[in-house]
């Protein structure tokens, strides 16, 4: 996925309110930009680091930068939530995903389960209905160890019981976590920091949920697909070696 128009560099001076953000940039001209990215963002937020922004114009648009990508732990980190579904669905289109890429129709934002939203829907007239349910990450406190969640979050453990719902209904549900970073080479849940989901995620496994862990090249001209990784859950994958739990592709 090549940005439409180059990234903007600058240096973070603060991320706060969770939607906003000050940087300088390379002129000496201050700025106030849009944080899309809710999350805690641990790790990510340290005064003085390089950033680069998106620019965009227009009447409506309170602010012109949007906040894409940092550079932490001598990497390039992307930040911008919005990011991951459009990457899975190259991923996908790419064949990098299972068989996800053989489906005739993926559609975006579905209604299903108790008032949610698919990320995408994958119909074929010759296939099981396939439900994926896409998840940021860009947590990292281990080198090479991708982590999510990175704080808790009762709805990303809403997401994994309704996918389970679906895998028991007979449709094939898939939870797909992709890193926007690049120097990752396995990915695990991080339980010790939300214990709750990191149950919800042993849940869905058992109920038949699919698990992949998608690595991207991330730089200020582009974030690319590279393909999946392993999950470092030996415990889990031990119990469940019926259900996909892998780095195939």
């Amino acid at each position: 996925m090549l940005f439409p128009t180059p990234l903007v560099p600058a240096r973070l001076i603060a991320r706060y309110k969770r939607f906003l953000f000050d940087a300088e940039l390379e002129d000496g001209t201050f700025i106030t930009g849009s944080c899309p990215n809710t999350g805690s963002m641990l790790g990510l937020t340290t005064p003085g680091s390089r950033i680069w922004l998106s620019e965009h114009e227009g009447a409506k648009r309170k602010y012109r930068h949007v906040f894409e990508m940092i550079e932490a732990d001598d990497t390039t980190v992307g930040v911008n939530t919005a990011m991951p579904n459009r990457i899975a669905s190259e991923a996908i289109a790419l064949g990098q995903i299972s068989d996800l890429g053989d489906y005739t129709t993926v559609k975006r934002e579905q209604n299903y389960g108790r008032n949610s939203r698919i990320d995408l829907l994958l119909t074929d007239p010759l296939r099981t209905t396939t439900y994926v349910e896409v998840k940021n990450v860009h947590f990292m406190r281990r080198p090479g160890l991708a982590e999510f969640p990175d704080t808790a979050t009762a709805r990303g453990a809403k997401h994994l019981e309704e996918l389970g719902d679906m895998a028991e209904a007979g449709h094939r549900a898939v939870m797909l976590f992709v890193i926007q970073r690049d120097d990752c080479n396995r990915f695990r849940i991080c339980g010790d920091l939300d214990p709750i989901y990191a149950r919800a995620f042993d849940r869905a496994l058992g109920r038949g949920v699919e698990v992949y862990a998608l690595k991207c090249r991330v730089s200020p001209t582009e974030i690319a697909p590279a393909g999946l990784i392993p999950i470092d859950e030996p415990g889990i994958a031990a119990l469940h070696t019926s259900i996909k739990i892998s780095a195939e592709g």
